[in-house]
């Protein structure tokens, strides 16, 4: 069995992809596709997960569910992409992402949620919104169309 690898980084100065200042340094944990972790993982930085996964997981940063993976946990982070199978909740401050190969199991908060075709989501799903998400409309504000 692989060892677990939580390694530092060094990151570029300035502005991060998303526009965001990146600190100087961030911290990256990876599961090989022969690795297992079964408990708590707290992490200050992004998650990328090949193997098997049970527990839960809250990082500051990524998540990333690969193809090859399998996650029976608890889910947080700032942005997660399930290309995997994961059961349980999950909490994806910013993104969800589940590619076409990907399968959730489990209630979802997301501000923002893509589901690629193929792939399936079975609970339910919760998104907040922000200042740009189009307003509900009242009951009983419904236009009728005239003729």
């Amino acid at each position: 069995m692989e060892n677990v690898t939580v390694e530092e980084a060094a990151a570029p100065r300035g502005r991060s992809r998303n526009g965001g200042s990146r600190a100087a340094s961030v911290s990256a944990v990876s599961l090989g596709p022969h690795d297992s972790l079964s408990g708590n993982l707290a992490v200050e930085g992004d998650v990328h997960v090949e193997g098997t996964l049970e527990g839960q997981v809250h990082t500051s940063g990524d998540i990333e569910i690969e193809s090859s993976a399998t996650a029976r946990a608890h889910l947080e982070a700032r942005n997660i992409t399930v290309r995997g199978s994961v059961t349980g909740d999950i909490v994806a401050k910013g993104r969800l992402n589940v590619a076409g190969s990907g399968s959730v199991i489990g209630d979802v908060r997301a501000n923002r949620l893509r589901v690629e075709d193929g792939a399936t989501v079975n609970g339910s799903i919760s998104m907040a919104g922000g200042d740009d998400a189009p307003a509900k409309p009242q009951p009983g504000s419904e236009e009728t169309p005239t003729e």
